[in-house]
């Protein structure tokens, strides 16, 4: 998921990178995109919406003289943000996950930094310059129209889904294809177990918000026993106030470390996955080209055989840059959710330490108001 840096083939920093602001017009969400200027102090602000990002993510996919294209595991782009309507929210959370479920698409604005920083940084990638033009022209590039790339030319081969299971002949890709297969399934489970769980904190924290506010309509000032009661209401209530905070500060750390960290783990499984396909296709191109040259004429077969040289040369690139690629991949997603897992144990504990020592408050309160 991370590269090593590559910084020289951009104008500004990959490491300076950053979405620091959002607006909202309607169904548009514009995104602030701030960098620094490599060997300078000078900084870079533009804007984009999602529709620049989709171009820069195909002009990715469209570029020519990138030998061995096809074996790029390219950084997943996160799905276009859909409007936070009541009646657009499972459909939204079906498309999105956990960038659904943020404050003010802060989520989302982080996925989208993330994966501007992996573009950024991944040693092949950074060199398009669409990606220089992305960071640094104020003028917007989504409206200009997209060459076809390599997804555009392989849609038809995505439909028929039965080469997926096509048996491949080196042993490094076919256990690697068994291994993102699991791991790609269980991502998902792990990471719609880990929504259940954010959705109902939530809920908690909005069941206490009712209760602690009903509490309020308990207050009642006629006679001494109804003060008396009041007190014990009020002060039930700020305990039941403190306990909503807890969960939702709770739930808050789940959205912005492990589950970002999950979601960002699943896209990239997602990202692998389509990369060996890719190559799957072009080895059942190759296969089928092998058969077509032996069962070719004699007045054939050297045109046929100098096909077959050519599509094997391009099979067997494809195939060093995936292995590099998939290397590259496996040691940097550790560190990426080793990073996510540390940040989400520091949060939790943090959050723990002071909704203890609120609660260690309220308690002491309490024993002072029934001492009196």
């Amino acid at each position: 998921m991370e590269g090593s840096s590559a910084e020289s083939a951009l104008s500004v920093s990959a490491n300076s990178i950053r979405i620091t602001d959002l607006t909202q017009d309607g169904d548009v969400l514009m995104f602030a995109i701030t960098s620094q200027k490599l060997n300078s102090s000078a900084g870079v602000c533009v804007f984009r919406e999602h529709e620049d990002f989709e171009w820069l993510q195909q002009s990715l996919f469209s570029q020519e003289n990138v030998p061995g294209l096809q074996g790029i595991i390219f950084p997943p782009l996160p799905p276009k943000a859909l409007p936070l309507q009541s009646n657009m929210q499972t459909k939204a959370l079906k498309q999105l996950g956990f960038l659904a479920l943020g404050q003010d698409w802060q989520g989302y604005c982080k996925a989208l930094e993330f994966y501007l920083q992996q573009v950024a940084t991944h040693p092949t990638l950074c060199k398009c310059k669409a990606l220089d033009s992305f960071l640094i022209n104020s003028e917007s590039p989504g409206k200009q129209r997209g060459r076809k790339g390599i997804f555009n030319r392989l849609s038809q081969a995505v439909e028929e889904m039965r080469k997926e299971s096509h048996k491949d002949v080196d042993n490094f890709f076919q256990n690697e294809r068994n291994k993102n297969t699991n791991i790609t399934a269980l991502s998902k489970i792990a990471t719609e177990k880990l929504i259940d769980v954010v959705m109902t904190e939530q809920k908690l924290a909005l069941a206490c918000g009712h209760f602690s506010t009903s509490l309020h309509l308990c207050v009642n000032q006629d006679d001494a026993a109804a003060v008396a009661f009041s007190k014990v209401c009020l002060k039930l209530s700020d305990i039941i106030e403190a306990v909503k905070q807890n969960f939702e500060k709770v739930a808050s750390n789940n959205l912005t470390t492990l589950g970002l960290g999950l979601d960002l783990e699943s896209r990239y499984q997602e990202a692998e996955k389509e990369m060996l396909f890719r190559r799957t296709c072009k080895l059942i191109e190759l296969e089928t080209v092998k058969k077509s040259t032996e069962k070719a004429k004699a007045n054939k077969r050297e045109v046929m055989e100098e096909f077959q040289k050519a599509v094997e040369k391009e099979f067997n690139l494809i195939s060093s840059v995936a292995k590099e690629e998939i290397e590259r991949f496996h040691s940097s997603r550790v560190n990426v959710l080793k990073n996510f897992l540390i940040g989400w144990c520091e949060q939790q504990l943090n959050t723990a330490r002071e909704c203890a020592e609120l609660y260690s408050q309220h308690l002491e309160a309490c024993r002072n108001m029934y001492s009196e």
